[in-house]
């Protein structure tokens, strides 16, 4: 069934409107002003404006206001064009800018824009990061909390880049004042429930995270302040049963994003192959994405029997530089015809050769160094890639 597009945001909003929201990184409250909606692609144009205080009541107690001219420019963004639960309309103005936008970005971040300008007024060129922020490997949660640890309370966003497998419970318990979290995987979870009790949580975004089901999903009434919700790859049952949750929460001001969902089929075939983000990829067809794959399982075939063979490396890098050349050679002609890898793809292509090598090293044992492989692999791919 096809997806009806709205023609208005599910929170009304319209050019011209002024909202308000306090900003973490200033500590009071700024303001932006709606400029455009762009119903096809469900955008916003945003105009951050050079204002902050006390929470507002009406656009009358901003003053006389201006746009804001960040370090970057104009501040000046199309965002998704739900407002988000935590901001409020508070008036309207004739508008300030009329031009359309020319940037992107996701997630309204109100106020950093601002924060920064400030930075720079006062002479601090230095740069800058976010002091709430973290990122983390999935180890490190995992990981058990050494002595008599605290847990981190300072942590607001964090990003964990996750392999393998991860407990849920654990993280709660080391970050549990946390307002936003991405889980990039691959990545199976266990006690993913247990996420319900962040409930400051602001913002999830999963992505190759797997091993949840219903029962496992994030409840509204568990995680009011939730306003933003991204789930590409991940299990079907646990995607559809969080889409029937959050959508009707989108008029209270929470952005839902559910894109490939994955069913037990899928996830039996596809757990450990690296190109699985080619699934459906836009530029990349069902046609190309089967001859990509194909392509990559007889090369970890053929390379995973040449080492399991006990020859001496010198016996063997030869053998892997040819196929290295014979991988880069089909890609080669896939790309000729399909013209589909670009900078990700060229990247992707070559972790898919790292994992191979990882698991033939994983097979030998800890004590296996198999660094001399992969350097045959991707020599024999230099030699002859056109992409």
């Amino acid at each position: 069934m096809a997806t009806v597009k709205e023609s208005a945001p599910p929170r009304p909003i319209v050019p011209g409107d002024v909202v308000a929201a306090f900003s973490e990184y200033l500590g009071e409250w700024t303001a932006a002003q709606i400029t455009s909606l762009d119903p096809d692609h469900q955008l916003a144009g945003v105009l951050h404006l050079d204002w902050s205080g006390p929470e507002p009541v009406s656009v009358a107690e901003l003053g006389d206001v201006v746009p804001l001219w960040g370090p970057l420019g104009l501040s000046h963004c199309h965002y998704e064009w739900v407002l988000p639960r935590s901001y409020k309309v508070i008036g309207r103005l004739p508008l300030l800018h009329d031009r359309t936008p020319n940037s992107y970005a996701f997630g309204w971040g109100m106020g950093l824009d601002l924060a920064l300008a400030r930075r720079r007024q006062q002479g601090d060129e230095s740069q800058w990061s976010d002091p709430w922020a973290k990122h983390i490997t999935g180890t490190e949660v995992n990981d058990p909390l050494p002595g008599t640890a605290d847990p981190d309370e300072e942590t607001r966003r964090l990003t964990v880049l996750a392999a393998g497998s991860l407990d849920c419970a654990r993280l709660v318990e080391r970050y549990p004042a946390l307002t936003g979290l991405t889980l990039s995987g691959p990545v199976t979870l266990s006690s993913a429930s247990s996420l319900n009790e962040l409930t400051s949580l602001k913002w999830l975004r999963l992505s190759d995270v797997f091993g949840m089901v219903e029962a496992d999903c994030l409840l509204p009434g568990r995680v009011p302040a939730l306003e933003s919700l991204e789930l590409v790859s991940v299990p079907a049952e646990y995607a559809t049963a969080m889409r029937r949750l959050w959508r009707p929460e989108e008029p209270q001001g929470v952005y839902v994003r559910v894109a490939k969902p994955r069913k037990p089929q899928w996830l039996a075939e596809n757990l450990d192959n690296p190109l699985r983000n080619w699934d459906g990829r836009e530029q990349i067809s069902a046609a190309v994405y089967k001859k990509a794959l194909a392509q990559y399982r007889a090369t970890r075939r053929a390379v995973l029997a040449v080492l399991a063979s006990g020859e001496s490396a010198d016996v063997l890098t030869p053998r892997l530089v040819e196929l290295g050349e014979q991988f880069g050679e089909a890609f080669n002609e896939l790309d000729a015809r399909a013209g589909f890898i670009e900078t990700i793809e060229r990247e992707e292509l070559y972790d898919a050769l790292d994992a191979i090598i990882t698991e033939a090293g994983a097979e030998a044992g800890s004590g296996a160094d198999l660094a001399w492989a992969g350097e045959g692999l991707i020599e024999g791919c230099e030699s002859v890639r056109d992409w």
